[in-house]
C-alpha cells in the first residue's frame, strides 16, 4: 500500500486479472474496476482520492496501469470500445507467475526503448533527437490512452471551467438531444438539490425525470445518491444524477437498491460520450485511410 492508501499498479495486476475472470473472461473498464474495488475492499474514501487535481481518480489511475501492463505481458487484449479480455495465457497463469512476467516485460521495453533511442541518434537531427528525449518519459503512459482518451479529458476540464448555472443548462439541452419531450431548469434555492425535470416519452407512455448536476473532479458517494432520492420523495419515482468525477462502488449500488426508487447514473466519461454523440461541443471528423495492392501478376497475364 503507497502513502495514498491505494495500491501499486504493480500490486493491482492480479486482482485486476482476477476480475476479467469473475466476469467471465471479458469486461468493461467499469464492470472491472467495480469487481476489484469489490474484491478488494476499498473504501469510499480510497475510490474519492483524486490522481494531482483530478478529473481522474488515483484508483481509476493505477487500474488503467494495470490493465495496460497486463496487455503488455500478453495477459489480456482490448478492443475499440475498451472491452478487455482475457488471452490463452491470461485464463491459465498462475498468481505467482505475475511478478516475474511483470519484469521480464519491463525489462524487455527497457531494451526496446533503449534500441530505440540509439537509432534515433543515428537516424534524426539533433533537434528532433531533442524533442524526442524530452518527452520520452511520456511513452509508456500514452500506451493508456485507450482508457483515459486525450479529448476526454480536455473536455472535462472545459466542464469544470463552466458556471453552475451553464452546466445546468448544458445537461437540460443534453436531455432534449436525447428524446426528453421536455426539460426545465427549477434553479431555486431549497429544493433538495434538484436542479431539474425532464418529461420522457416511451411509445404511448411519459414521465417525469428529475435530474441533478454534480460537477465533481473526485468520486461521488452513497450519500449524494441517498439525498438526491430523498428530495425526489413524494415528487417522481424516477431520477437522473449527472457527474462529471466518477461513482463509487458504494453509490451504484444504492442508486439501484431494491425497495427504493432508482436513479440512473451518468458519469464523467458516459457523459463526454453522450456529448460527442449529440455534436454538442465536440465535432468528429472522420478520416479515410486509402490502402492500395499492386497485382503484379495481373500485368504478366494480359
Amino acid at each position: 500500500m503507497t502513502q495514498t492508501g491505494v495500491p501499486a499498479y504493480n500490486d493491482l495486476l492480479w486482482p485486476t486479472l482476477s476480475a476479467v475472470r469473475t466476469l467471465g473472461g471479458s469486461g468493461s473498464n467499469d464492470e472491472i474496476a467495480d469487481s476489484v474495488i469489490k474484491e478488494q475492499g476499498f473504501t469510499e474514501e480510497q475510490q474519492e482520492l483524486l490522481h494531482h487535481d483530478g478529473p481522474t481518480t488515483e484508483l481509476e489511475y493505477r487500474l488503467a496501469w494495470a490493465r495496460t501492463y497486463l496487455k503488455g505481458m500478453g495477459l489480456l487484449v482490448n478492443s475499440t470500445r475498451s472491452v478487455w479480455s482475457l488471452t490463452e495465457d491470461g485464463r491459465t497463469v498462475q498468481k505467482a507467475e505475475i511478478s516475474d512476467r511483470h519484469r521480464k516485460y519491463v525489462a524487455e521495453y527497457r531494451l526496446k526503448r533503449l534500441a530505440k533511442k540509439q537509432q534515433s541518434i543515428a537516424e534524426v537531427p539533433d533537434q528532433q533527437l531533442a524533442d524526442e528525449e524530452a518527452t520520452a518519459s511520456g511513452d509508456a503512459e500514452a500506451e493508456a490512452s485507450d482508457d483515459l482518451p486525450d479529448w476526454r479529458e480536455q473536455l472535462l476540464d472545459a466542464l469544470m471551467g463552466m458556471a453552475p448555472d451553464g452546466f445546468e443548462r448544458l445537461a437540460q439541452r443534453l436531455l432534449r438531444e436525447a428524446g426528453f419531450i421536455s426539460a426545465t431548469v427549477t434553479g431555486r434555492t431549497g429544493d433538495g438539490g434538484i436542479d431539474g425535470l425532464g418529461v420522457y416519452r416511451m411509445s404511448l407512455v411519459s414521465f417525469p425525470v428529475f435530474f441533478q448536476c454534480k460537477r465533481y473532479k473526485g468520486s461521488v458517494g452513497s450519500a449524494a445518491v441517498r439525498d438526491f432520492r430523498g428530495a425526489m420523495a413524494g415528487r417522481g419515482d424516477k431520477g437522473l444524477l449527472i457527474t462529471t468525477g466518477t461513482f463509487t462502488r458504494e453509490a451504484k449500488a444504492e442508486a439501484t437498491r431494491d425497495g427504493a426508487p432508482p436513479v440512473d447514473l451518468i458519469d464523467g466519461h458516459r457523459l463526454c460520450d453522450l456529448l460527442k454523440e449529440y455534436d454538442l461541443g465536440v465535432t468528429t471528423t472522420i478520416r479515410q485511410v486509402e490502402d492500395v495492392a499492386v497485382d503484379a501478376e495481373f500485368f504478366t497475364e494480359v
